[in-house]
């Protein structure tokens, strides 16, 4: 998944495309550009925030649902429910790479098609296609559950195991752990909702709310081709009352968060070649002892990228936070919440980050705020030359690095894409190609919305007050309900996974003695909650 799904607040790690080049470009090589290329400092402005209170989840009632049969159906099918997650984890369905892609949509598909859904479909688009459910309980409210069918590939070392092999895993300190691509970002937690979902139906015949599953596999693509599955079906997913996306948030320690929103996103590649204008071969690599009259692409991409911020990493492209909204008093609210009384928590998340301090110096609220409100133009990675073993003396043609910027109120892609434009073309890299390979804008549903005040009711029925935050740093095509359709969207669930996009990804489904972190049979009972939950709130007058 393009966004971090873990405990909030720490840092984003979206939304990265797999390089289509050889290798990345020398660390030195950059390091020296930099110092050729100074642009002045440019400090970040200070992000005010004058509420002095709080939220507290501890405001919500917890939630006094009960449904002891259908708790019961999970506690008897807990070895067929750890199964079906299995079985999905086992179905590679490598976006980038087209792996298996077909196969885990029509598996999707079939599953909706077993549960109960009327009606289903894969929906074609100009990628990877989607897939569409709905389930008709003749409820009042319609709840549409967004699902990510793709997964990111596979890294070449560092896995205990067969990543699609779908091993559990004794792992100290966690328990018992299923530990597969897609473990936890996102097979596991969508399939334990459809577990949950399975054991309504079994035993009350049909759930509290209608339902509408809208999966994609493009999601760590950057979701290029979702608008179109979401246009086919737009005038039956307005008449929803919100959108939910089943997610693990509990962190190690067994402490849920919950988030709002996600940040926006433009994913670009920035291109520097030999050419007529700037010199440099135009054909292909040559001998690297022509340095001495050929020009360089590769040192001319690293000058063009030294002129988007200066030495000590902030924006210095004019203008680029002009539309930057300040937090709004809710806004402000949520972030109280977030970091009263948990400073001591930084050396922590530091900690986990393998990072010794925040950016700049930030103290733990400068560096919170920074992540929630503010804007970032980040180098995913830089491929020029040979970057092998042993030595290999060439002058390149080409240089390419990926550079993605993650949005908040009221940036737009587009937008943010003419300013580095402009700031190239000012600074004499007229040549510098850029390509926009994904993008979307920021999205977010108000705290004071049914569904959430459902899902943190939940969340309190089992003992949790989660931390909520407005949005969190990564990102997500979230605004494809909240702003084409107008629809509140929340993500949630209980249960603990890591290592998405990397090695060993896990989802602990039986913890280890006195851990905090729900097994997979008390997941599936917060979803079976939240239907419930959902379906009450909805019923309520508004006020």
């Amino acid at each position: 998944m393009r966004r971090r799904r873990t405990a909030v607040p720490s840092s984003a790690t979206p939304l990265s495309a797999s390089l289509p080049y050889a290798s990345l470009l020398s660390a030195s090589l950059l390091s020296a550009a930099l110092l050729c290329a100074l642009p002045a400092r440019a400090a970040p402005p200070k992000i005010a925030i004058a509420e002095t209170a709080a939220f507290d989840a501890a405001s919500v009632a917890p939630f006094a649902g009960d449904y002891a049969d259908v708790y019961a159906y999970l506690g008897k099918q807990r070895e067929h429910n750890l199964a079906q997650l299995q079985r999905w984890v086992r179905q590679p369905s490598i976006s980038a790479q087209n792996k298996g892609i077909a196969q885990m949509a029509e598996l999707l598909r079939a599953d909706l098609q077993q549960l109960g859904f009327r009606d289903t479909a894969l929906v074609p688009t100009s990628g990877h296609p989607g897939v569409y459910g709905y389930l008709d309980a003749g409820a009042e409210h319609t709840l549409v559950v967004y699902m990510m069918y793709d997964v990111q590939p596979i890294e070449p070392t560092g896995w205990k195991v067969d990543a699609f092999a779908g091993s559990l895993v004794d792992e100290p300190g966690l328990g018992k752990v299923l530990m597969a691509r897609g473990a936890t970002n996102q097979k596991g937690p969508q399939r334990a909702f459809l577990n949950a979902l399975e054991a309504v139906i079994k035993t009350r015949g049909k759930p509290p709310v209608n339902l509408i599953v809208l999966a994609e596999g493009e999601e760590e693509l950057g979701s290029p081709h979702y608008p179109e599955v979401v246009a086919k079906y737009a005038d039956t997913l307005r008449k929803a009352d919100g959108v939910f996306f089943p997610m693990n948030t509990q962190g190690r320690d067994g402490e849920a968060s919950m988030f709002l929103g996600v940040k926006g996103i433009v994913y670009m590649e920035l291109e520097a070649k030999g050419n007529a204008g700037s010199g440099g071969p135009q054909r292909s690599e040559v001998h690297g002892s022509l340095a001495a009259k050929l020009d360089s692409p590769s040192w001319r991409l690293v000058q063009a990228l030294a002129t988007l911020t200066g030495p000590d990493g902030e924006i210095a492209v004019p203008g680029y936070r002009d539309a930057i909204r300040a937090p709004n008093r809710e806004e402000q609210q949520l972030f109280n919440g977030i970091v009263r009384g948990r400073e001591a928590d930084a050396a922590k998340q530091l900690e986990s980050l393998g990072a010794a301090r925040w950016k700049n110096g930030r103290d733990y609220r400068d560096a919170t705020a920074a992540e929630l409100f503010d804007t970032t133009l980040n180098i995913d990675g830089l491929v020029a030359g040979y970057t092998g073993e042993g030595v290999k003396t060439i002058l390149p043609h080409r240089a390419v690095a990926k550079v993605d910027s993650r949005l908040v109120p009221d940036q737009t892609p587009d937008q943010a894409l003419a300013l580095i434009r402009k700031r190239l073309d000012d600074k004499g890299f007229q040549d510098v190609e850029i390509r926009k390979l994904s993008g979307y804008p920021p999205a977010q549903t108000s705290v004071t919305a049914p569904l959430t005040q459902a899902a943190l009711s939940v969340y309190r029925k089992y003992g949790q007050t989660p931390p909520v935050a407005p949005r969190i740093g990564g990102s997500a095509p979230y605004y494809v309900f909240t702003q084409t359709l107008g629809l509140p969207m929340i993500s949630g669930g209980l249960g603990h996974g890591s290592g998405a996009h990397a090695p060993n990804e896990y989802m602990v489904v039986e913890p280890a003695a006195g851990s905090k972190v729900a097994s997979l049979e008390q997941v599936e009972r917060f979803y079976v909650d939240l239907l419930y939950s959902l379906s009450d709130a909805l019923k309520r007058p508004k006020p």
